[in-house]
């Protein structure tokens, strides 16, 4: 295979990964013009949902950049990037809705989620040394380097198929929230959808991606 073949995996990983990205910016560039018809804002509709599932004590702040939201289980926070925090379309509320069912998750013990926090230190860890492992052999110090690589790309792989179940289940959640507090209508839910769908591509992608490189390596260390 060769470092050759590492580098076809890499420019697939990366154009798998770009056509994601610009799907999500595309359809939320569409979306994020379409104000909802509750006009809540997406800082609003996160602290009505929290509060309505128990969560007073989760906070929802605003965090600088665009589509940086995330939930942090560690510090209970929902954060919305700016526009979605102070904006109203069915975008923002849509990114609200989406994280606060990782708050959600959290609260309840959700399963994958707290697989995937458990196994964060290890993939972080592997993230670090299976380059180099990698690299270790392919410049031949031999196969044992290589097969390191696997099994530490190991924890890798399994942290991306984890945060699939995540990330699908929360989306899952936000659509049905949304329809049932009111916050958007049958038509607006249909655009809900379509943005969520886009940004759980970019988890896909990188699984895929993931997946890919898991393949090479595994056939790298056996020649």
């Amino acid at each position: 295979m060769g470092f050759g073949g590492y580098l076809l995996v890499m420019i697939i990983g990366a154009l798998i990964s770009g056509a994601a990205a610009l799907w999500v910016r595309s359809s939320y560039a569409r979306w994020s013009k379409q104000p909802s018809s509750s006009g809540l804002t997406g800082a609003e509709v996160a602290r009505m949902i929290l509060d309505r599932n128990g969560l007073t004590h989760v906070r929802v702040e605003p965090v600088p950049g665009t589509l940086t939201d995330h939930y942090d289980p560690r510090a209970k926070a929902v954060r919305l990037s700016e526009g979605n925090f102070r904006g109203s379309s069915v975008a923002a509320v849509s990114v609200a809705a989406h994280e606060c069912g990782h708050a959600i998750q959290d609260a309840s013990g959700y399963v994958p989620m707290r697989l995937r926090a458990g196994i964060f230190p290890l993939v972080m860890f592997s993230s670090q040394v299976w380059p180099m492992a990698f690299l270790l052999g392919i410049i031949g110090l031999g196969q044992f380097w290589i097969q390191l690589a696997v099994v530490m790309f190991l924890a890798v792989l399994l942290f991306h198929v984890v945060t699939l179940p995540v990330e699908i289940d929360a989306s899952r959640r936000a659509y049905g929230i949304l329809g049932r507090y009111g916050v958007l209508s049958a038509v607006e839910t249909g655009g809900s959808r379509r943005v969520l769908t886009a940004a759980a591509f970019t988890y896909i992608a990188a699984a895929l991606t993931a997946v890919l490189m898991f393949l090479y390596l595994l056939m790298a260390s056996r020649e």
